[in-house]
């Protein structure tokens, strides 16, 4: 695969959303046809306690929600403090923050520019997608994870 250069810019809020802020934002953000992938970054949320007296117990997590972005239903696995993009042009940079200032009115953000997500293969995408892997799902590959990324089907 070829190392492709698109622009990347990351999101970043004051504070960590709620799920009806992070769906708000993600259905203005995927509306937008020259923003090729987001990730979303957080503290994870398991469904289960994973350590400690009460591991193996349901964890009752007001965060772990079910949203709908582009009429799909997605499940938040991760309380959403960062949200990272990778652009068609950097063109596309006025609708972000236009879609971001409707959303955040209680609170700053931040928008940078720089490279956030992998752009190659990692050890990990090939181990997990093989060698042939679609170049959308490089990077957001986690090793940990039995489940593969979220993709929305009206969106690619």
């Amino acid at each position: 695969m070829k190392d492709a250069i698109y622009p990347q810019v990351r999101v970043a809020p004051e504070r960590l959303l709620n799920p009806e802020t992070v769906e708000q934002l993600l259905n203005r953000l995927a509306a937008n046809p020259g923003i090729r992938r987001i990730l979303l970054k957080g503290q994870s949320i398991p469904a289960t306690v994973p350590y400690g007296p009460a591991r193996g117990a349901v964890n009752p997590h007001s965060r772990r929600q079910t949203i709908r972005v582009l009429g799909e239903e997605i499940q938040l696995h991760t309380h959403v403090g960062m949200i990272d993009m990778e652009l068609e042009t950097d063109e596309v940079l006025p609708a972000i923050r236009a879609a971001c200032e409707e959303v955040f009115t209680k609170f700053t953000f931040r928008i940078q520019q720089g490279r956030f997500m992998k752009t190659k293969p990692t050890v990990s995408d090939y181990a997990k997608y093989g060698p042939n892997a679609d170049e959308i799902l490089l990077g957001l590959v986690d090793p940990k994870s039995r489940k593969g990324p979220v993709i929305l089907q009206g969106y690619r």
